[in-house]
């Protein structure tokens, strides 16, 4: 019989980085897109990376900084009596990392395509760039906020290398459906990992189809007007 807690860990995995990282990725996005700083393409590497580095090189690396025996592990062990390692907060914080890019590149984009009459025009009437940010911007590029918001999860949905590096395979704290499906794999239960990864793809062909009829939308308004 299918366990339901590694599918509800996942999309509360999934939820939490998505929130946190719309908090994140939009004012460092909006940063991106008008900065004129020549060191914003280093940025721009740094927030990409995760896209190019396999899971499990980057999981290696966080092991080690949320471990107590690094540095950065011990701080947070001793000092602030927290740990990272195999626990449900170790897996957020490295989700987060490695789900930026799907959140930051689709808002960069959007800004980036924004007519820029729309940015000057708030500054000649005097308001702020947070109030232009929140009252002018975030509605012109909706889409993408939609967009970046379904990949970030989704993506976060299907994490497999980096969680199972930090988080391990713990009932009830880390175990994840991605997971999941592979210790029945392991253990020979193939008809239970069947369902458990149908459902993950059906739910994940069901985001693209969101995020695929929005633009669809989107474009053909774009045209209309």
């Amino acid at each position: 019989m299918i366990d339901y807690l590694p599918l509800w860990l996942s999309l509360k995995l999934a939820l939490a980085t998505t929130i946190i990282l719309l908090i994140i990725g939009i004012p460092l996005s909006y940063w991106l897109a008008y900065t004129g700083r020549r060191w914003k393409v280093m940025v721009e590497a740094c927030v990409s990376l995760p896209m190019v580095l396999p899971p499990s090189v980057l999981g290696f690396y966080l092991l080690l900084a949320f471990s107590p025996a690094g540095a950065f592990g011990h701080f947070l062990d001793h000092y602030l009596d927290t740990r990272l390692v195999f626990t449900f907060q170790g897996l957020i914080i490295a989700s987060i990392i490695y789900s930026l890019p799907f959140m930051v590149n689709p808002l960069l984009a959007g800004f980036k395509n924004c007519p820029p009459h729309l940015r000057e025009a708030s500054r000649t009437l005097g308001k702020s760039d947070l109030t232009t940010l929140r009252h002018v911007l975030l509605p012109s590029i909706r889409p993408s906020l939609i967009t970046g918001a379904i990949l970030c999860f989704a993506h976060t949905l299907g994490e497999f290398g980096v969680v199972m590096m930090i988080g391990g395979s713990i009932p009830g704290h880390t175990k994840l459906a991605s997971v999941a499906i592979y210790d029945e794999v392991q253990s020979g239960h193939y008809n239970l990992a069947n369902r458990y990864a149908i459902i993950l793809l059906t739910f994940s062909f069901l985001l693209l189809l969101l995020v695929y009829n929005i633009n669809h939308r989107f474009s053909k308004s774009k045209i209309i007007a």
